[in-house]
């Protein structure tokens, strides 16, 4: 049993605990050891890809075998997911150490812990196994991301954290009641154990099990701002600071990753794959598109564009999701990975292009010249081609792909339709801030404006660089997200090898067995 599994989690809680010690200590040592350990983090995730063979990797917490212990599973999907999450933060820490992260109360700087517990509450959801240890770790990434929204303090930050930790304990609470409904009928919350007991039930077993079901899809829509869930990201995020924000474009994914991973799994033999998600998801995912699309025309600044930009990715992401076939899921994952890049790296570019404007802001206004015109004109120019889906970015080919796997479904019509006309319309919204932000100036510049240096420029620059590798690695990338998608569908697979994995001889101890406990 390899027990490099369980350094994504284990790494950043102890650099979280030692910064908590740290905390009144100078800011460059709070930035090495934070550093540091993120660039540790994103060197085991890639070496945890690497070592992927056919079957999921599983590691028992206490060598208690499934479905007695905690374990954590790594496939292909928490993978992916692992790796996102570390180069995405490596580039946000990047970012936040231009000044962010000193902002706040003299001789306590609390933002590199609470950075590294996101990360081990990030890393934590996409490992779990259990129902139940999804909820906890759900819970540290909403204490965490609360500090991290509010750090910095002001009104608007206060006011936009109030609304986040309402709605979301909110969700928690019906988390546990899903959660709770789930274990009295089935017995276990064990996800290997769920995806065969669960199949079994009958009369009102079986009802309460769709009943949980359909708690959980409320609870991870939250998390993933599905419509009619969705009213609290735009404020949430365009309160952050640029460095969180950036950092919470992953954090929408951690609801569309849950409900990929329990509902093929859990639910997916009740008639469809996504079972009692089926009907509801494609059509919530559509919707939200569109109304993330409007309100991305609607924006007045830069940041709410971005925002809504966010909002219609996870519709494009569901509405492919909800289609619950080996060839949408593996579209998806695709356009997750170029949606968490190109909205972090236009949160980013959305904090240098304020800094520049002065008076003007992020306003779309007439606003003062540029300090560096060309450097950041033309790299909102590749990141809004990128996020509306034009060739021959990767948003055009996650898109095309999602199309394509659309075709000869029932939703072909109302997928193409829906995807195709927001497009357009995401292409005036960009097209239009952009003449706003870079070309209606004024001669002057402005007093308080900073010209952005190559050093500020740099994390926006790196999630570029990824967006343009996305693309000349596209064929390989594809195959990768194919098998991952296989994966997930291949739930037989996935439970034997959970529920079978033998735990470590314990000398002078008797072994517990691994097969599926008698109901």
């Amino acid at each position: 049993m390899s027990h490099w599994i369980i350094v994504p989690i284990v790494l950043p809680a102890l650099t979280a605990a030692l910064l908590l010690l740290c905390a009144a200590r100078p800011m460059p040592l709070q930035r090495w050891i934070s550093g540091t350990a993120t660039v540790a983090l994103a060197a085991t995730c890639v070496g945890l890809t690497a070592s992927l063979d056919e079957a999921p990797r599983v590691y028992l917490l206490g060598n208690w075998p499934a479905p007695y212990g905690i374990v954590l599973v790594l496939d292909r999907l928490s993978a992916l997911m692992l790796t996102l999450t570390a180069g995405v933060a490596l580039v946000c820490l990047a970012g936040a150490m231009n000044g962010w992260d000193a902002e706040g109360p003299a001789g306590k700087r609390y933002f590199h812990a609470l950075f590294q517990f996101q990360l081990m509450g990030l890393n934590g959801a996409f490992l779990t196994g259990d129902l139940f240890n999804l909820f906890v770790f759900f819970e540290v990434l909403l204490i965490a991301s609360y500090g991290l929204l509010t750090h910095g303090g002001g009104a608007a930050r206060a006011r936009a954290g109030v609304h986040y930790v309402v709605i979301n304990l909110t969700g928690s609470a019906l988390f546990l009641v899903g959660v709770a409904l789930l274990y009295g009928v089935a017995g276990t919350l064990n996800m290997a154990d769920l995806a065969r007991s669960v199949g079994r039930l009958e009369g009102e077993a079986a009802v309460l099990a769709e009943v949980a079901g359909l708690i959980l899809l409320i609870v991870f829509g939250v998390k993933a701002a599905l419509f009619p869930l969705y009213f609290w990201l735009p404020t949430a995020y365009t309160a952050a600071a640029a460095p969180v924000a950036a950092l919470f474009a992953l954090m929408t994914k951690v609801g569309v990753y849950a409900i990929l991973r329990v509902f093929p799994l859990i639910f997916g033999d009740q008639g469809t794959e996504g079972g009692v998600a089926a009907p509801w998801l494609l059509p919530a995912g559509l919707i939200t598109l569109g109304l993330g699309t409007l309100g991305a025309l609607a924006a007045t600044d830069f940041g709410r564009l971005t925002a809504y930009l966010t909002l219609a990715s996870v519709g494009t992401l569901l509405a492919a999701v909800g289609l619950f076939t080996p060839q949408a899921v593996a579209s998806a994952l695709f356009y997750l990975v170029h949606s968490t890049l190109v909205t972090a790296a236009l949160f980013l570019l959305w904090e240098r292009v304020a800094a520049e404007r002065g008076f003007a802001g992020d306003r779309f206004q007439r606003g003062p010249r540029l300090g560096r015109p060309l450097l950041l004109s033309g790299t909102y120019a590749f990141l809004a081609a990128a996020a509306v889906g034009l060739p021959p970015f990767s948003g055009f080919l996650g898109k095309v792909m999602i199309l394509e796997s659309a075709r000869g479904t029932g939703a072909t019509l109302a997928v193409w339709s829906v995807v195709l006309a927001t497009g357009l319309l995401a292409l005036f919204a960009v097209a239009r801030a952009g003449s706003r932000l870079f070309w209606d100036l004024s001669r002057e510049s402005p007093p308080g404006s900073q010209a952005a240096s190559l050093a500020q420029a740099a994390p926006i620059l790196s999630l570029a660089a990824a967006l343009a590798g996305l693309v000349a690695l596209a064929s390989p990338f594809r195959t990768f997200t194919d098998r991952a998608a296989q994966e997930l569908f291949d739930v037989e697979r996935y439970a034997a090898t959970v529920l079978r994995h033998p735990a470590l001889p314990q000398r002078g101890l008797p072994s517990l067995p691994s097969e599926e406990a008698p109901r």
